[in-house]
């Protein structure tokens, strides 16, 4: 019976289950279904996943359960909806309205889906070797983000204090000219703070039209291109290793037939 029960929560299919629920259920109470019953059918669930862990610790040892990475997700996701249980477990007249506000986390637990995804081994793979491959590319792009953003802090300021005011505002703001988010709004607001001088205005219109061309659409398009490139490139080395090994199949079957036309 004990095996048994083992073997439940160690299965996967189960699991997902548990998690497909979990989230029908998150759903509706925060689309504003206040029954007693969802209340408790989520306590319900998160025991089931603080049970899974319990299990599995026991069954791979803490060590190994911690080694591994989706374990590793797991684990952290359950970890997070304990706050939910509190409302059982402390006894009324204590405030724990704070600890209480941390019932929200539980709707990480939904996140828990990917590992059943297709093919996610492979797909965590290639964005890793992605973000390896292409970390100095990202880099590079925040620090061009960085300078523009004191650059128009520091030419800005006065004329579009909601935009460029502090360094903070005007990294944001770079980062959605660079995103082909308010391209135009953005510069009017300044062209108009300097409708007295046109010339002012004109150079205004072309810095912001270069501001877009080399962050929005070079700056953006390499860093994307990049990135794809990178989560691609294990399928184009093991196509390449496919072609190279046809072709030395190739050779050999050439020089069998030269040998065989030579006797």
């Amino acid at each position: 019976m004990r095996q048994k029960i083992s073997e439940l929560f160690l299965n996967d299919k189960v699991i997902l289950a548990f998690i497909i629920a979990n989230a029908a259920i998150i759903f509706a109470q925060e689309s504003g279904v206040d029954q007693s019953w969802l209340f408790y059918l989520d306590i319900f669930i998160t025991m089931v996943f603080v049970v899974e862990m319990i299990v599995k610790h026991y069954k791979y040892g803490v060590k190994n359960y911690w080694k591994d990475a989706w374990n590793r997700l797991d684990g952290v996701l359950v970890i997070l909806s304990l706050p939910s249980l509190l409302e059982i477990f402390v006894p009324t007249g204590i405030n724990i309205s704070f600890i209480l506000s941390l019932r929200v986390l539980r709707v990480f637990k939904f996140f828990r889906i990917i590992k059943f995804f297709p093919h996610i081994d492979e797909l965590s793979k290639g964005i890793k070797r992605a973000i390896k491959d292409s970390y100095s590319v990202f880099f590079g792009f925040i620090i061009v983000i960085f300078i523009f953003a004191l650059l128009n802090c520091s030419l800005f300021a006065k004329a579009a204090p909601e935009y460029f005011g502090t360094p903070l505002d005007s990294i944001y703001t770079v980062f959605k000219l660079f995103t082909v988010e308010g391209w135009y709004e953005i510069p009017e607001v300044i062209t108009d703070y300097y409708s007295a001088s046109p010339f002012i205005v004109n150079i205004v219109k072309l810095y912001f039209s270069l501001l877009l061309i080399v962050g929005g659409i070079i700056g953006l398009s390499l860093v994307n291109s990049v990135f794809v490139d990178a989560m691609v490139s294990d399928n184009n080395d093991e196509l390449n290793k496919e072609v190279e090994r046809l072709h030395k199949k190739i050779d050999v079957l050439t020089e069998k037939i030269d040998e065989l036309q030579k006797k």
